[in-house]
């Protein structure tokens, strides 16, 4: 079987906004996108047309829902609870310069967040979503946020939730999974483009 012949699944991280801009941890909060992150969500849109999809999942947040509106997907989209980005809890629009100051060494991939997630409890919505993925076996395109689909592509691969920290997303990047000669070997097919 060829490789074109197997599922990818295209993942999409939102705009950029404000805090994004800003390196501010953006959980739960509804930042929308800035102008230029409005901008960067259109120029997606003839990249992301090339494939037909087969279903069209995003994050809850407005900034997730508004760069799939913007990238041409709108219309068939479906909001997934679990492609919702990490709780950050107390650290919730901070930087990461500023927890550091309280709190030296810390990494959000080892350390979690209080009163928040940690790289487990992310882990185990990606394995949720990976399980739907799977079972649907046609290609998919997913919108949402950058720690999310880091722990999305790690379970993907077979590294542990942890292993996100090895991934890093620009805003409105395209990233896409895959597999190389048959459903048993998973992998990264595209990162960050």
């Amino acid at each position: 079987m060829s490789e074109t012949q197997l599922p990818q699944i295209t993942l999409v991280r939102h705009g950029e906004t404000a805090w994004s801009r800003s390196g501010q941890h953006t959980g739960r909060s509804d930042i929308p996108l800035t102008p230029a992150g409005e901008d960067a969500a259109r120029t997606l849109a003839p990249r992301l047309a090339e494939r037909t999809y087969a279903a069209v999942w995003s994050s809850p947040s407005s900034r997730a829902v508004t760069t799939c509106a913007l990238a041409g997907f709108g219309a068939g989209r479906v909001i997934e609870p679990d492609l919702a980005e990490w709780d950050y809890g107390a650290y919730e629009g901070r930087t990461t310069k500023d927890i550091l100051t309280e709190r030296p060494g810390w990494r959000l991939f080892r350390d979690g967040c209080p009163g928040g997630e940690d790289a487990a409890d992310v882990g185990a919505r990606a394995d949720r979503v990976i399980a739907r993925l799977r079972a649907l076996d046609a290609d998919l395109i997913l919108f949402s946020s950058a720690h999310v689909l880091r722990v999305l592509a790690a379970r993907w691969i077979g590294l542990p939730p942890e292993g996100g920290a090895l991934l890093v997303l620009g805003t409105a990047s395209v990233s896409v999974l895959g597999y190389e000669h048959d459903r048993s070997e998973p992998v990264l097919r595209g990162w960050n483009g």
